[in-house]
C-alpha cells in the first residue's frame, strides 16, 4: 500500500462538512479531512491486516510526515497493537514523534501505541524519562499519558511497582507547574491509580495537594473511597 492509497481511502470516508467543525474544535492549523472515528479504525485495522511490520513502519511514517489529523491518527493506530515482534523500530519511530506533539488528540493516540510498547519493554521508561526535562508542555505530558498502565495493576510485579513509584516521583515536579495541561495529566494519573491503589495516591495528595490546580486536585480525589 503507498501513501497515496492510504489518502485516497481516508478520503472516500470523509463525511461532508466534517473537517470544518474538526478544525474548529481542535483549534491547531493543519488540514482535516473530516473522517469519523469508527471509519478511521476499520481501515487501520484492515492496514494492520494486510502490512508486515516493517511495511506498517514505513507507512505510519509517510502518514505521519503528511501533518494531516487523521493522517497522523491513522499513523497512530497502525501500530496500536499489544503484541509486535520485533517491535524496536516501531518504539523509535513513536519517539520521534513526540517532539511534533501540538494536540492532545493526536498525542494521546500515539501514546496509546507507546504504551503498548512500553508494557512490552519496560526498560524503555529510561527513554520516557527524558521526556520530562523537555521544554514543550505536550512532551513532559506524553510521560504521563505513555505510563498510565502501570497505574492498573492490583497486585503490581516488583518492575511495575518500581515505574509506578518513578512517575510519582515526576508528578511532585509536575505539580509544580501551572499549565493547565500538565496539572491535567497529573490528576488524570492519580486518578486512575486510585482505583488500584488507593494509599499511595492518598499519600501523594496529603504531601502535594497543596500545590496542585483546584480543579487537579478534585480529579485526581475522584474515585477515591472513603476513609472508615
Amino acid at each position: 500500500m503507498t501513501l497515496d492509497d492510504a489518502l485516497t481511502a481516508l478520503r472516500n470516508a470523509s463525511e461532508p462538512g466534517r473537517a470544518a467543525g474538526m478544525a474548529g474544535y481542535h483549534k491547531v492549523p493543519r488540514d482535516y479531512i473530516g473522517v469519523p472515528n469508527p471509519a478511521l479504525n476499520d481501515l487501520t485495522k484492515a492496514w494492520r491486516s494486510q502490512l508486515s511490520v516493517q511495511e506498517r513502519v514505513a507507512l505510519a511514517d509517510q502518514l505521519w510526515q503528511t501533518n494531516i489529523f487523521e493522517a497522523r491518527l491513522a499513523a497512530a493506530k497502525l501500530l496500536t497493537q499489544a503484541r509486535i515482534t520485533p517491535d524496536q523500530a516501531v518504539w523509535d519511530l513513536i519517539v520521534s514523534w513526540v517532539p511534533d506533539f501540538d494536540s492532545w488528540a493526536i498525542a494521546d493516540h500515539a501514546m496509546m501505541a507507546g504504551q503498548k510498547r512500553l508494557v512490552a519493554d519496560p526498560s524503555r521508561i529510561e527513554d520516557v524519562e527524558t521526556w520530562t526535562q523537555a521544554d514543550a508542555h505536550w512532551t513532559r505530558r506524553a510521560a504521563m499519558v505513555v505510563t498510565l498502565p502501570f497505574t492498573k495493576q492490583n497486585h503490581p510485579k516488583p518492575e511495575e511497582l518500581a515505574i509506578r513509584q518513578r512517575v510519582l516521583g515526576w508528578a511532585v515536579r509536575y505539580v509544580e507547574d501551572p499549565e493547565w495541561f500538565i496539572q491535567k495529566s497529573v490528576a488524570w494519573w492519580l486518578r486512575d491509580l486510585s482505583k488500584h491503589d488507593p494509599e499511595r495516591v492518598r499519600y501523594f495528595l496529603t504531601n502535594h495537594a497543596r500545590k496542585m490546580k483546584p480543579f487537579a486536585r478534585k480529579e485526581a480525589a475522584k474515585h477515591l473511597p472513603e476513609e472508615a
